[in-house]
Order: structure tokens, then C-alpha cells, then sequence
């Protein structure tokens, strides 16, 4: 049995890893250790819960889900943390619901469950990068187009962007910036543009601004 346990442990710990692992190389708030942390901790939580079960329900009137009720509401806590609120934007919410979701495939582990537990940690992984996908399609369906920068790696940049479209009257839907250590980093930023503004205008317009390199290729 301890071999059991501790066997669901490391699948647990899999199976969070994996889904976080999307969550790392986007650069999300919680990533691979905080996904793999919350999804192990799920499944202690079970195999307790089921260890206490077994072991006292001959005495009293035990309910083996109570422990496990305790992380799915328990987790809007962590989840929380992750949800960041950028004027008109929020962001993180993808991230608490992934982390909502490797708890509940914790749960399912230390029940047992390993097979859909397996299955909902690929569906989730995929759900992940795919969904990305089409949520860009739905973007560029909706008028949304994405802008790449080389920006000097130097404070306040990325504000004097913002500050300049705000000007022009873009709204900035989302930007993905690409940690470097280098005298650049590149930017993506998503935008929508106003009708009296095209899209090479656009990036003339961030062609003055010092500091600030333009791609001309709009694919």
C-alpha cells in the first residue's frame, strides 16, 4: 500500500508537471513547480482521506470526500493570486483554471482513477496549446491584429509603446513580451485598430520612437 501511495505521488506529480509546463515556457504566474506542487498536494490529500476512512469508519461516520470537497474550494485561493487586472484587461484567469483543474487530477490520482486521470492531464495539455490557437484565429477574425517589436531592453520602453498607441487610439488587447538578457527583446502586442489607422501607418508611427524597431512583414 505504501508502495501504491507513493507511486500516485510521482504520477500526480507527472501529470501537474506536464500541464505546467505550458503554463513555464508561456511565462505564466504559477508555472511548472507551483502546477506540480498543487496536483501532488491534491492527491496526499486523497490518499489521506482515504487512509482515515478505512481506518476509523468503524467508529464514527466518516465522509471520504470531505478532505478533497476542502481543496477544489480551497484552491480559489492560489487561483486568485494568478488573476491580474491591467486597466481595462485581465489576465491570469487561464492560469487559475489550469491550476483548478491539475487539483482536481490530483484528487482523481489518489482515488485511483488513473486512467482518466492520465486522459484529462493530455486533454488539459492540449486544451492549452490548442485552444491558443484558435482564440488567435478568433482574434484575427475579430479585427485584432498583432504587432512585432524589437524593444531596447531599457526601463519605461514598453510604456512609451503603450502611452503612443493610447494617442493614436489603438486598444491594446494583450501583449507577450520574450524575456532576454539581450540589448533587445521582442514584443507581440495585440491590437485593435481605429478605423482612421492602417496598419502600415501604424507601424511609421513606431518607427520614430527611439529605442523601437518595427517588423514590416504583416503576416
Amino acid at each position: 500500500m505504501v508502495l501504491e501511495d507513493g507511486l500516485k505521488l510521482v504520477l500526480a506529480m507527472a501529470l501537474g508537471g506536464l500541464v505546467g509546463l505550458e503554463r513555464e515556457i508561456t511565462n505564466r504566474p504559477a508555472g511548472f513547480r507551483t502546477h506540480t506542487l498543487v496536483c501532488m498536494g491534491s492527491a496526499l490529500v486523497m490518499i489521506t482521506s482515504q487512509y482515515i476512512f478505512k481506518t476509523y469508519h468503524n467508529l464514527v461516520n466518516l465522509d471520504p470526500a470531505r478532505l478533497g470537497a476542502q481543496v477544489i474550494s480551497g484552491i480559489g485561493f492560489l487561483g486568485a493570486g494568478t488573476i491580474l487586472k491591467d486597466d481595462a484587461r485581465v489576465r491570469g484567469l487561464t492560469t487559475a483554471a489550469s491550476l483548478w483543474v491539475v487539483a482536481c487530477i490530483g484528487l482523481a490520482v489518489g482515488a485511483g482513477l488513473y486512467q482518466i486521470s492520465i486522459f484529462a492531464a493530455l486533454l488539459v495539455y492540449v486544451a492549452l496549446i490548442l485552444l491558443k490557437r484558435i482564440e488567435a484565429l478568433f482574434r484575427r477574425n475579430a479585427g485584432t491584429v498583432v504587432i512585432e517589436l524589437d524593444i531596447s531592453n531599457t526601463p519605461g520602453q514598453i510604456a512609451k509603446v503603450t502611452e503612443h498607441l493610447g494617442k493614436l487610439k489603438v486598444n491594446i488587447r494583450d501583449i507577450k513580451i520574450q524575456p532576454s538578457d539581450e540589448q533587445w527583446i521582442q514584443a507581440k502586442f495585440y491590437v485593435r485598430l481605429p478605423h482612421n489607422l492602417t496598419y502600415q501607418s501604424l507601424l511609421a508611427e513606431l518607427d520614430t520612437l527611439d529605442g523601437i524597431m518595427t517588423s514590416k512583414d504583416d503576416d
